[in-house]
């Protein structure tokens, strides 16, 4: 195990018998990518030795990768929309309810490209898109970059919309605020069919994909208050 972690011999018998205090990022990195681990090993390898949840995800590819029977699960849920969308925030799978938010039931690819950059998600669909949405979803998109610093489609959708002359001032101000999201947020939306109200949102996260999430939200109509 030292020759395949390059370290000095004695290194892993040390770490492996919880002699090495606080090991650094590079060896837990390291010690995790030589056993192969997946990313639920990951998460708890830095817990038992660190405390603390890993800073970023052991493989490139987590959380892209969601079964199949998430879309059975969608097809259940009545009366909320529903939708799994994966680390790079492709919408996977979603319900009818979610299908009918939209204007012409046209249901976005990425979730975060359409709330960011789409003109008409900007103007009409998102109320208060400035004040209300861009605060939410900006440190969202900031925090699955730095946790797949390496992933070029996470890339790619930071650089659109750091490059966009509406959206990029906002992201360099709101991106590196603490996500501001509990159980049970609200944000105003103008729904295409029922019209303005606001949407009620719970998130969770499929143990097999870490990274992706399930977004379940419950519509009430009625004019939202802005916020000053």
């Amino acid at each position: 195990m030292d020759v395949l972690l390059t370290r000095t011999p004695g290194t892993y018998n040390r770490f492996e018998n919880g002699q090495i205090a606080g090991p650094g990022a590079d060896l837990l990195t390291a010690v995790a990518r030589t056993l192969q681990l997946d990313e639920q090993e990951w998460a708890f390898l830095w817990l038992i030795t660190r405390r603390a949840s890993p800073p970023h995800a052991l493989h490139g590819s987590s959380g892209t990768s969601i079964a199949g029977a998430w879309q059975r699960v969608a097809d259940h849920i009545h009366g909320a929309l529903a939708f799994v969308n994966d680390a790079e925030w492709n919408v996977v799978v979603h319900n009818e309810d979610f299908r009918r938010l939209f204007p012409r039931g046209d249901t976005p690819a990425n979730i975060m490209r359409w709330m960011l950059l789409d003109p008409e998600a900007r103007t009409d669909v998102l109320m208060h898109w400035e004040t209300h949405w861009v605060p939410a979803m900006m440190p969202h998109l900031k925090h699955s970059v730095e946790l797949r610093p390496e992933n070029p489609a996470l890339g790619r959708l930071a650089h659109d919309v750091l490059h966009d002359p509406v959206a990029g001032p906002l992201y360099r101000e709101h991106a590196v605020a603490p996500i501001p999201y509990f159980d049970g947020s609200e944000l105003p939306v103008r729904h295409a069919v029922h019209g303005p109200g606001r949407l009620t949102t719970c998130l969770a996260e499929p143990v097999t994909a870490p990274g992706a999430r399930l977004n379940l939200s419950f519509y009430t109509p009625g004019e939202p208050v802005p916020r000053n």
